[in-house]
């Protein structure tokens, strides 16, 4: 269950920076599907490629990986697909879905380790 939640998670924080992008650029939200699949697809390989069923909540071997993946793999899903990507695009893209797949990651870790019982 913890990793379909944390798979369900990536997706949904992928999908908020396609809307916050469309948005930003005055672009209809009714064509977020072709921003959003060229990422997408990525993201699902980024997920086999590290079977992050196994560690879905750790940030170098599942959150890392995704998240270099996706952000490659995207890209040249979009520059196939004619969609473009500017040099501005690449660096906002990465920093943004850095900061979306591995800081939950981070936060949940800090959590984590905060709840662990203290040793005398």
């Amino acid at each position: 269950m913890r990793a379909l939640a944390s798979l369900l998670l990536d997706a949904a924080l992928l999908l908020a920076f396609v809307l916050i992008g469309r948005r930003s650029h005055d672009e209809p939200l009714a064509g977020a599907w072709d921003t959003y699949w060229p990422f997408l697809v990525p993201l699902l390989v980024g997920w086999l490629i590290t079977a992050g069923w196994q560690a879905p909540t750790a940030v170098l071997r599942t959150g890392f990986i995704v998240w270099a993946v996706t952000v490659g793999g995207g890209v040249l899903l979009r520059l196939a697909n004619g969609q473009g990507a500017e040099p501005s695009f690449i660096v906002v893209t990465a920093l943004v879905l850095a900061a979306f797949l591995m800081g939950w990651r981070v936060l949940a870790a800090i959590v984590r380790r905060a709840a662990r019982p203290r040793r005398a």
